[in-house]
């Protein structure tokens, strides 16, 4: 593969994610919902009672962005947090009955998105895309990446 095609392909990967990102969030706001938000509410569907950290970790945030999140969803009175049973200076976050009944929407949300981008490619295409995808993703999970530098911080944080 040449260096312009790499970089083609590059930016179309980086085009895609950011439309498919965008497609989801604009479905997911109809429901009361911000971008993330949903990857906190689909962890706790699956495994419910995990702390703060154990949910930044599932879903490859940092501490800090995970519980502005979690504060929001609980004012929003999709989450709860209750006190660890094992160590007092831990919480546990629950999804409240609210927020079990809202996994229906994120769900809902979720297939429309991928109904759409899609469209128009057979089970083999999807099959296919999705083994080179997942090949991508493990050879930059593979890679220790450099630290942002401090520009890019503040423009993660924005």
């Amino acid at each position: 593969m040449t260096r312009t095609t790499r970089i083609a392909a590059m930016g179309r990967l980086h085009a895609t994610a950011r439309l498919a990102r965008t497609a989801l969030a604009s479905r997911l706001l109809t429901h009361g919902f911000y971008a993330g938000q949903d990857q906190i509410m689909l962890a706790l569907d699956r495994d419910d009672g995990q702390t703060p950290g154990q949910l930044a970790s599932r879903i490859g945030v940092r501490p800090p962005t995970i519980t502005k999140t979690i504060n929001r969803l609980q004012g929003q009175g999709f989450l709860e947090k209750r006190a660890s049973a094992n160590d007092g200076r831990q919480a546990n976050i629950y999804l409240t009955e609210v927020g079990r009944q809202a996994i229906r929407d994120i769900e809902k949300s979720l297939r429309k998105t991928e109904k759409l981008a899609f469209k128009g490619l057979d089970k083999k295409e999807q099959k296919t895309l999705a083994k080179l995808l997942s090949r991508i993703e493990a050879n930059l999970s593979a890679t220790p990446l450099p630290p942002l530098e401090e520009d890019e911080l503040l423009e993660e944080e924005r």
